[in-house]
């Protein structure tokens, strides 16, 4: 059964990791037809209009006094990060974008342990210092270029946010059905994204215009997957591993960047190698008490034994 939960929160690792990679791409592709207020509340209206049909059924079993902490995380964890990232991305590098999203953990744990009591372990702490480093030093070998101060405060707030909706709905939503949360939340969020699309003029927008729809397309894929389907299973990971393990998804998110650039045959150097090898080396750490790496120190001590009881 613990074998099988392992796998299971491995499994939802990876496959956010490849879903929220992707969306910097899309986050661009969309961007080259609208502006940065577009962009993001199409992605949320998107993904809101997806849920809307269940939002009844789900709030007549939420909880009253759960429904406010409910809507708070749709805000914290998708509203503002959304917006925050779309405007940081129109003077940064989405490479750069990414580096800086792996802020994330950091701020769980800050967050956690000033806020809500949050008891960490130095191992975890060592571990996400040196996925970080990882992730600079990947954005070094790959461009190097920060832009402007004000956009990178941008994605800093956004991940300051993620850390405090982790932390919250470890602590007050820990009960509540992860597709319940994403129902309640995306379908609230829907009303003041539909006001801000309006507010922007998306509706006299060509829609003739075949690269309009490029990035229209793009920016809705980004909200159904990106932001409806990636957050229920983010919320699954929250509460199957905890909230410092599931917020090192974003240490995923280099993996997935160096497979596109692969994908449109970008050279993949040394320095980027060894980058990606540091990330692993700190999320191998953070996790240093699972079951399969408790029974690989197992087997490392047990080949010493032998080695020592081994005549030469």
């Amino acid at each position: 059964m613990k074998t099988n939960h392992v796998f299971v929160k491995w499994g939802l690792f990876v496959l956010l990791s490849f879903i929220w990679g992707s969306s910097f791409l899309l986050m661009l592709i969309g961007l080259e037809q609208l502006n940065a207020w577009q962009v993001a509340a199409l992605r949320l209206f998107s993904a809101g209009i997806i849920m809307l049909p269940f939002a009844w059924p789900v709030i007549k079993r939420i909880p009253k006094e759960k429904v406010s902490y409910t809507i708070l995380s749709g805000f914290l964890g998708s509203f503002f990060p959304a917006f925050l990232f779309c405007l940081a991305e129109t003077r940064l590098d989405s490479s750069f974008a990414g580096t800086l999203n792996s802020l994330t953990p950091i701020f769980v744990i800050l967050v956690g342990v000033f806020f809500f009591n949050l008891k960490v372990k130095w191992q975890q702490v060592i571990g996400i210092l040196i996925s970080f480093a990882g992730s600079i030093f990947l954005f070094m070998a790959k461009s190097g270029k920060t832009g402007d101060l004000l956009y990178v405060g941008f994605i800093v707030l956004g991940t300051f946010c993620y850390g405090l909706n982790v932390n919250m709905i470890g602590k007050k939503l820990r009960d509540i059905p992860s597709f319940d949360i994403g129902v309640l939340a995306f379908s609230f969020l829907a009303i003041p994204s539909l006001i801000i699309l309006l507010a922007f003029g998306t509706h006299n927008l060509n829609f003739s215009d075949g690269h309009i729809l490029w990035s229209l397309g793009a920016s809705a894929i980004l909200g159904i997957m990106g932001t409806t389907v990636a957050s229920i299973l983010f919320y699954v990971l929250l509460k199957r591993s905890g909230g410092i393990f599931a917020s090192t998804v974003t240490y995923g998110i280099p993996f997935v960047a160096i497979f596109w650039g692969w994908v449109y045959h970008e050279k993949i150097t040394v320095p980027v190698i060894l980058s990606l090898l540091m990330i692993l080396l700190g999320i191998f750490i953070i996790n240093a008490n699972e079951k399969p790496i408790r029974w690989l120190k197992g087997l490392l001590k047990k080949e010493t034994r032998i080695k020592k009881i081994t005549p030469p």
